[in-house]
């Protein structure tokens, strides 16, 4: 029964190696439609100072924005606002396509390596960037070298390494989790199917919750990191 997805039942084009590509296309256009219908419920500067009372969609919104904006202020500082947007997008991508999983005929797209790795390289390929762009090239390159020249080619070995490291150790630990919570969750509802999985629902759901936090703290981190600027 766990076999059963509903974009296999809409086309005969679905398969288990592709799954992936229409959950993320799917949360990725649930993200626009979000995006627009709070484009459309924006008001006046004067009338956004003051707002909603009780819960509401631009409530729930607003609260997970000022959630990874202070997650990334207490990391990075006061430039946070810079990087926001992919460390935001990220966080809201990774969560909504966790919590897909949880719906009965869906798979989420964090459920496949190749989805993780993507996210992680453009982190990768964004932070360096951003630390090119606020040191300088030579003086990017420079910080693998370590303090003590004649430990530079052991220091770049061990700074690459560890760089090189980063996305894949993202991309594994979100699909291990993940992958790991959907098998949990499709167990216990065979063995148990009332009751019991409505446990593991809510697990799921802070599984999910904590997978896009991490990724999106490691990111910050990994941001902070390379637009540092040391202390002489």
């Amino acid at each position: 029964m766990h076999d059963f997805t509903w974009f296999g039942w809409i086309s005969n084009f679905v398969n288990h190696g592709n799954i992936h590509l229409f959950s993320a296309g799917l949360i990725s256009l649930v993200i626009l439609i979000l995006a627009f219908v709070y484009q459309l419920k924006l008001k006046t500067i004067e009338e956004e100072l003051i707002p909603e009372a009780g819960f509401s969609f631009k409530n729930v919104i607003q609260s997970v924005v000022e959630f990874v904006l202070n997650l990334m202020e207490g990391i990075i500082g006061h430039d946070a606002k810079k990087y926001f947007p992919l460390i935001g997008a990220l966080f809201i991508y990774i969560f909504l396509n966790n919590i897909l999983g949880l719906i009965p005929g869906f798979l989420p797209a964090t459920d496949n390596v190749n989805t993780n790795y993507a996210c992680s390289i453009i982190v990768f390929l964004y932070y360096n960037y951003m630390g090119i762009k606020a040191h300088g090239l030579k003086n990017y390159l420079g910080h693998f070298m370590g303090p003590i020249i004649w430990l530079a080619p052991l220091m770049v070995v061990i700074e690459l390494i560890s760089h090189l490291v980063r996305p894949v150790s993202l991309g594994v630990r979100l699909f291990g989790n993940i992958y790991g919570d959907h098998v949990v969750l499709g167990i216990f509802s065979d063995l148990v199917p009332l009751v019991v999985p409505v446990i593991f629902l809510f697990l799921g759901l802070f599984v999910s919750f904590i997978q896009a936090f991490v990724f999106s703290l490691l990111s910050t981190v990994y941001i902070g990191l390379a637009v540092a600027h040391e202390e002489h």
